[in-house]
């Protein structure tokens, strides 16, 4: 074992300084940036809400989008999957253009009805602006990665309210099995500022009230085994139904902008033809009831095909709320079946299915203690790990790499 100097300590001193104000930074950025889209993104659901035909312009507003991003933005399309190949392989600075971009695509997406998050807009955000710092500061190779982890950390933190979740996440996500323990301090510090300025700015996140929760024993452990399977492959059917969708438009619609307007056609007339408003946007007030009382057992499922469709035809924001709201629905509908508490089954789903089409099992159980309260906590580490391990490996962002297999075998 080497000798460590008892000046080491001493030593660290400029490397602490030197990250704590480069996350502060990129903290101040994303946590502005997240507080400006949320107002937006409230804002654009109200006016939905209130003017339910604005869903007719859908395919419009998907033309539109699509044509600005062909025209002026085809450097930022790569979206949430550009920023983890530069963490990856560092070539070129993210453009700033995908802030703006990202921000205006996505309230779009959600003012005219399309069922896409809000994660991916405020993980692109927070990636683009820190990135904007490595250049200005004139980071070195090595450290440009870390600083777009801690982005990606702030980002989330910021537009859900989980700071430890968003800390790891930004480490976790980036490659399965494993993650860069050396971007721990920038993405720690990131996530939880950025948070408090979120907060600071006046944003509210939603609460979610679990209610009783089943006690430890070997048939609630094992019921909730059997759900976080059943999560984990939801999970994975939603992935791999959205890339293939997407990989089915771009070769059979050679104009991109025709892609979201005939994804939006498909989209206003499922909602005319089966009353199936609940499924677009957010869904934050059918995710709050699926805590509440027992929703349609069908929802998970209604939420899970327009999502693909919005998403796999190329409209922005993002996968996660969707994630939420297809998790909590099907857990409400597994409780009376596993004989569980429904808001409990409705939490676990919440996080769970996420964890599989994420493959971000640490962070999603931190998530589950962040939202829900300490006493989910090992439920939520079994739900979430179940679903991770039978999630497969092909989750909704391309670029995240295999660094080790879930079952052991390291990828070379």
């Amino acid at each position: 074992m080497p000798k460590r100097s008892t000046l080491e300590p001493l030593a660290l001193l400029p490397h602490l300084g030197k990250w704590l104000l480069l996350s502060a930074l990129a903290a101040a950025l994303a946590g502005t940036a997240s507080a400006v889209f949320l107002c937006a993104l409230d804002a654009a659901t109200r006016w939905r809400d209130q003017h339910r035909w604005l869903v007719w312009l859908l395919p419009l507003a998907g033309l539109a989008v699509g044509w600005v991003y062909q025209r002026l933005g085809k450097s930022a399309e790569g979206g949430v999957n550009l920023i983890m190949d530069e963490v990856h392989a560092p070539k070129n600075t993210l453009p700033l253009r995908m802030v703006p971009l990202a921000l205006v695509s996505t309230v779009l997406s959600h003012l005219f009805g399309a069922s896409v998050g809000r994660e991916g807009t405020a993980v692109q955000m927070g990636g683009a602006l820190a990135d904007q710092l490595s250049q200005r500061f004139r980071l070195a190779a090595q450290d440009r990665p870390l600083l777009l982890m801690a982005g990606i950390s702030a980002g989330f933190a910021s537009v859900f309210g989980t700071p430890l979740a968003g800390a790891i996440f930004g480490m976790e996500v980036v490659a399965i099995g494993r993650m860069r323990y050396e971007a721990l301090l920038p993405c720690v510090v990131a996530a939880l500022l950025a948070d408090q300025i979120s907060l600071a700015w006046g944003i509210h996140h939603t609460h979610y009230a679990l209610g009783v929760l089943a006690p430890m024993g070997w048939w609630p452990v094992l019921a909730v085994a059997i759900a976080g399977i059943l999560f984990g492959l939801v999970g994975m059917l939603f992935a791999t139904a959205t890339r293939r969708l997407g990989a089915f438009m771009k070769k059979r619609v050679v104009y991109a902008p025709m892609q979201p307007f005939i994804g939006g056609l498909v989209i206003a007339a499922a909602v005319w033809a089966c009353d199936a408003y609940r499924y677009t946007g957010l869904g934050i007030t059918e995710i709050v009831q699926a805590f509440e009382g027992p929703v349609r057992p069908w929802d998970f499922l209604g939420k899970l095909l327009m999502t693909v469709v919005s998403i796999g035809s190329g409209f922005k924001g993002g996968e996660v709320t969707p994630l939420f709201y297809i998790g909590a629905t099907l857990g409400n509908a597994l409780a009376p079946l596993l004989q569980m508490p429904l808001g409990m089954m409705a939490g676990l789903g919440f996080v769970a299915v996420f964890a599989g089409a994420a493959n971000t099992p640490i962070a999603t159980t931190l998530m589950a203690l962040e939202l829900f309260g300490p006493q989910i906590g090992p439920f939520a580490a079994i739900a979430c790990v179940a679903a991770y391990l039978f999630s497969g490996h092909a989750g909704i962002y391309q670029a995240q790499r295999i660094a080790q297999h879930k079952y052991g075998q390291r990828q070379d």
